[in-house]
């Protein structure tokens, strides 16, 4: 599948990795529309790359499914779905307050993990609808996962199960659309200068990039958009999750 005949979704779209990703698919040729809670943002990001823009929760139904009516309406059709929404809670298991809130769990259970499954499966719903291409594909679903997933840290027992959800579900998932020659990969990244590390202090920032094996800096968003793209473009990834952290083993 080449990007110049994407049309694509891309939940989290108006800020960090999903902005990255929706301005290096359009710059590239592809549709974008762009999925978020974020009004203002949304609309201005995709006025600025020439795409779509639909008010997502991504923990809805219904939300999802008239969002996936606006895309296909707008853009003719939908080939590629990338989830980037996500947000990240911190809190231990038991801490000082006592045990972590079982609301706080669920909330980044519901954003994180169920959110992705409510995207994936109702665009592979449209995406199963397409002529295959060349390559015999219907539809690409990349879903963001998280080297928390794999090395979590004190404090992030929600957000490392959330995104440990995102990597069981990758293989069984392009199983179940196989058949309907619809790929699924996921994307582990590291430490990314996301607006959220933007806000710490130099030195901060300085500190976390040290950490990282080669090269030793932080991962810059336009590095994540530039791996959905080739996701894209290769064909014979499916099922599998692709660290990208420069080599960063969290202790």
């Amino acid at each position: 599948m080449q990007l110049d005949t994407t049309a694509a979704v891309i939940t989290g779209g108006a800020s960090g990795l999903g902005e990255a990703t929706a301005r290096y698919f359009a710059a590239h040729g592809a549709q974008v529309t762009i999925f978020d809670r974020d009004v203002a943002r949304g609309e201005a990001v995709a006025a600025e790359i020439g795409g779509h823009f639909a008010q997502t929760d991504v923990t809805s139904e219904e939300s999802v499914a008239a969002a996936i009516a606006h895309a296909k309406a707008s853009m003719g059709k939908i080939t590629v779905a990338v989830n980037c929404a996500g947000i990240g809670t911190v809190g231990k298991t038991l801490g000082k307050d006592g045990p972590l809130p079982l609301r706080t769990f669920e909330m980044t259970i519901d954003v994180n993990l169920l959110g992705s499954f409510n995207v994936a499966r109702l665009a592979a719903a449209e995406m199963a609808r397409n002529e295959p291409d060349a390559d015999g594909e219907r539809g690409v679903i990349i879903n963001t996962a998280s080297i928390a997933a794999f090395d979590g840290q004190k404090g992030q027992v929600s957000y490392s199960a959330s995104k440990g959800g995102i990597v069981g579900m990758t293989l069984p998932m392009a199983r179940d659309l196989a058949r309907d020659n619809i790929r699924v990969m996921a994307i582990a990244p590291g430490i990314f200068l996301t607006p959220m590390l933007l806000g710490l202090p130099q030195e901060a920032q300085d500190s976390l990039a040290a950490e990282v094996t080669c090269p030793a800096r932080l991962g810059r968003p336009e590095e994540f958009g530039r791996m959905a793209a080739f996701i894209v473009q290769m064909s014979y990834l499916n099922g599998e999750v692709i660290r990208l952290d420069g080599a960063l083993r969290m202790r």
